[in-house]
């Protein structure tokens, strides 16, 4: 794709003018013909001039794309971290979730928003700082946590500690973060989220790695425990090297008796299957045929004697054709006699009237 052939709306064209060369190369990562899949990351290259997706951020990723303004709303609607109304500089959010809140995120939230004055989703009136409370952060063994523009910024926070890193942002500060990269601004992260890389000298390890992230390594280190022949420089294969033959056919000698068992299980429970379903079809089959015993009656046609042969005289069951019982007694037989059936059920006004049939 070009940008000859592209022809903007005034909507889109003043973003145009700035991000087209950056999108381009964002869909140049998908394969031809798969330039839609490009969307998410374009969401964020406008959010890296707008803070935000605007009607006009919506219209420019449809007409770069080749896609209607209702598919690129549709994604930017669904997921959180696109914004539709301005955002600050810093994006702080609070894990509210489970684990956190139990550790005391709610108080970290609600004594952060007091502080500043805004509530879930506002921004400060200086334009710096946006708060939200997240429902989760993925970062349990740390809770409660705070990001700044999805950065971990602190971990086992505290109300103090949370308070203290918006003012250091409001003054213009980079706090070190608990782990993790640099804290930059939200319009830095969302290049970086569109999938381009942080070019800042050693901003992708300012933060140290947390103790818990260590654990594993630290037990290794202490009890001796290393991955035999490991070396840290070997190439990663792209493809799944194919298996030696004598080693095929070791693997095949040590499992054939648990494959045997499973193909024995296996077609046990496939004959049984087979003989249920034999069985219902052959019922099915059989269905109105003489059944056996001495008994050479069709079972349909020994129903249907059973019935009565006029709605006057009760069937062998003792119900009449309408399907109320005979009378048992003189008394309900007399009331019966006295009131007529209703006749074939039909609303009033359906019948021929005597006069209409002569």
């Amino acid at each position: 794709m070009s940008d000859t052939a592209i022809e903007f709306s005034p909507a889109a064209a003043p973003l145009a003018a700035k991000l087209l060369g950056p999108a381009l190369e964002i869909i140049a990562r998908y394969p031809e013909g798969r330039g839609r899949s490009a969307l998410l990351p374009l969401l964020h290259l406008v959010q890296t001039e707008e803070g935000q997706v605007s009607p006009n951020g919506v219209a420019f990723c449809a007409e770069v794309l080749g896609i209607n303004k209702a598919q690129v709303g549709a994604v930017a609607t669904f997921y959180t971290m696109y914004k539709r109304k301005p955002t600050g500089e810093y994006l702080v959010s609070v894990c509210t979730n489970t684990l956190c809140n139990m550790m005391g995120g709610q108080e970290v939230y609600d004594r952060l928003t007091e502080h500043l004055g805004v509530g879930n989703g506002q921004t400060t009136a200086d334009g710096q700082i946006t708060v939200e409370h997240a429902e989760c952060l993925a970062a349990c063994d740390y809770a409660p946590v705070v990001t700044v523009n999805y950065d971990f910024a602190v971990d086992e926070a505290t109300p103090e500690a949370a308070i203290d890193l918006v003012e250091q942002l409001r003054k213009g500060g980079r706090p070190t973060p608990s782990r993790g990269a640099r804290v930059c601004s939200l319009k830095d992260m969302q290049h970086q989220l569109a999938g381009f890389a942080d070019e800042r000298d050693g901003a992708v390890a300012d933060g140290p790695a947390g103790a818990p992230t260590l654990r594993g390594v630290t037990l290794a280190d202490q009890h001796g425990i290393a991955v035999p022949n490991f070396n840290l420089d070997a190439p990663i294969t792209k493809t799944k090297p194919a298996p030696r033959e004598e080693t095929k056919s070791s693997s095949r000698e040590e499992n054939k008796g648990a494959v045997a068992t499973v193909a024995e299980k296996a077609t046990s429970a496939v004959k049984a299957a087979a003989g249920a379903v034999a069985e219902k079809v052959s019922e099915h089959r059989n269905a109105g045929k003489p059944t056996g015993a001495g008994d050479a009656k069709d079972p349909e046609v020994r129903t249907a004697e059973a019935r009565n042969p006029t709605g006057s005289t009760p069937d062998k069951a003792g119900t009449t054709k309408a399907g109320t019982p005979a009378p048992s007694n003189s008394a309900e037989a007399s009331g019966v006699a006295t009131h007529q059936p209703a006749g074939d059920g039909k609303p009033a006004g359906d019948s021929v009237g005597t006069e209409e049939q002569k």
